[in-house]
């Protein structure tokens, strides 16, 4: 029989998570201020303005914020004035930023706002809630993060359904030792590129069934 978390073991978990969050990001946020300004640079000079953008997103029980990321695509139009599509919008400079996750720092200020966690099932397009599955949907009962089990697990080089449900495993075994966990891998993947070569630049939209 599955036993329910009682009330105080829920607020204690919540509290811990927090608290995590916020000294290793806090830490996160003072190291990583030369990377974010260097990138902001290198942005500005090849890509121009703006450097951030912000996108609404659904977070914890679907209620939506603005999720920040530095910009990886140029602003280029096509003879009707339309933008180009993403995969030739994306250059050398922000696949640079996108495979070594430069782009994602600015959600920092996401987790001291409460609206993210550093870890948990990444926050995708508000669009999307209409064609998860009940399972699916659990992964919208916590924080969303800046990374996540499935990151560590394959990216983007598995399919959507295998994403959605390491996010729905993330959810039913969560621990403080899994969430360091994942924060050790991903650095480590990111200092080691692991993966990335073999992801598509552009990512296809979930559509319910792949």
């Amino acid at each position: 029989m599955h036993k329910t978390p009682s009330k105080q073991n829920f607020l204690f978990n919540y509290y811990i998570k927090r608290l995590f969050d916020l000294t290793i990001a806090f830490a996160l946020g003072i190291a990583t201020i030369p990377l974010l300004l260097f990138g902001s640079l290198v942005i500005f000079i090849f890509l121009g303005r703006p450097v951030c953008f912000n996108q609404e997103r659904p977070g914890k029980n679907k209620k939506t914020f603005k999720i920040w990321k530095l910009r990886t695509m140029s602003n280029e139009k096509d003879n009707n004035g339309h933008l180009l599509p993403d995969e030739q919008r994306l250059g050398k400079v922000g696949k640079i930023i996108r495979a070594l996750s430069i782009d994602e720092l600015p959600q920092l200020y996401n987790v001291f706002r409460g609206e993210m966690s550093l870890v948990g099932p990444r926050p995708l397009l508000v669009e999307y809630l209409d064609i998860y599955t009940d399972e699916e949907m659990t992964r919208q009962s916590v924080l969303p993060g800046i990374t996540g089990w499935a990151q560590i697990n394959g990216r983007n080089a598995i399919t959507w359904k295998e994403k959605l449900a390491l996010d729905v495993w993330y959810v039913q075994n969560w621990s403080l030792m899994l969430d360091m966990k994942i924060l050790v891998m991903t650095i480590a993947r990111i200092f080691k590129r692991s993966n990335i070569s073999k992801e598509p630049n552009v990512v296809t939209k979930y559509n319910g069934h792949n």
